[in-house]
């Protein structure tokens, strides 16, 4: 792994495309600042620049290939992860430059992630959810029982699955095993919870159940979201942010990106004209 993080620019702040006039930087709880990512000579993402603001849902949207699931990943340093990355610019999470931070666990522990595909243990449901916790040293029965079912009723899925806590998680259809990896994600308690399009795999019935636990969520945590559905978007995000090559084109209030974009771009791409 060879992973290299150059300088940052805070100036940029001032025309930052996620500045809305009733928010200032200061109040956002993940602030980017001319994000450029490359791996190895290929330049990924193009002066990245936006906040995202605390408890809210903000949607990443655009064509595939476009660097919204490259940016989602710098957001916990999973790009980390990758040879020969090399990233300039600043995230700060909490005020925090995550990128100046040697404490990747904390990060990660702070910044949850549920991915396209359920990526649950072969174990019981139990241990999946306590998985987390016991890693970090708690072994206290009792405690263990009061995360597990505060986690699992946190992603709305204690009722279904409170009767078979022993048995494995992969008996479980798909839409109520990304429940339960949203539960395991939980359980961590992060203030954050990045999500690569976590429906894409799940049939309608599944997806609107985690749409609407993705919605009552937002009350607790700050939600970053891709998706390749407009009409998802539009449903559950707050912000949306339009990728295309790499660059933000357009970030605002859903429904603006939706009903008056300002660039032709992202009119084009949300009127399905391309992508």
């Amino acid at each position: 792994m060879n992973t290299t993080v150059m300088g940052s620019n805070k100036e940029v702040r001032k025309g930052k495309l996620s500045q809305m006039n009733d928010q200032s930087a200061d109040k956002a709880k993940i602030s980017v600042n001319d994000l450029d990512l490359f791996y190895g000579e290929k330049q990924a993402l193009y002066r990245v620049s936006l906040d995202i603001q605390e408890k809210e849902v903000t949607a990443l949207i655009g064509p595939s290939g476009c660097g919204k699931s490259t940016f989602l990943r710098t957001l916990n340093r999973m790009n980390d992860l990758i040879d020969g990355v090399k990233i300039s610019g600043e995230i700060e999470i909490d005020n925090e430059n995550i990128y100046q931070s040697s404490d990747v666990i904390k990060l990660r522990t702070k910044v949850g992630m549920v991915f396209q595909k359920p990526n649950l243990f072969p174990m019981s449901i139990f241990d999946n959810v306590a998985y987390g916790p016991r890693m970090q040293g708690i072994k206290n029965k009792k405690e263990l029982n009061k995360i597990v079912e505060e986690s699992l009723r946190g992603a709305a899925i204690w009722d279904e699955v409170k009767d078979r806590l022993k048995t494995s998680a992969l008996g479980l259809s798909g839409g109520q095993q990304q429940r339960v990896c949203i539960a395991r994600a939980i359980a961590m308690k992060p203030a954050v919870i990045l999500m690569d399009e976590p429906t894409s795999a799940l049939d309608p019935i599944s997806t609107l159940k985690v749409e609407e636990l993705i919605a009552n969520m937002k009350k607790d945590y700050t939600i970053v979201i891709v998706t390749h559905n407009m009409q998802q978007a539009a449903r559950i995000s707050d912000k949306t942010a339009f990728f295309l090559n790499g660059e933000v084109i357009e970030y605002d209030e859903t429904s603006n990106i939706f009903s008056m974009p300002k660039d032709q771009r992202t009119e084009d791409y949300v009127t399905g004209r391309f992508g």
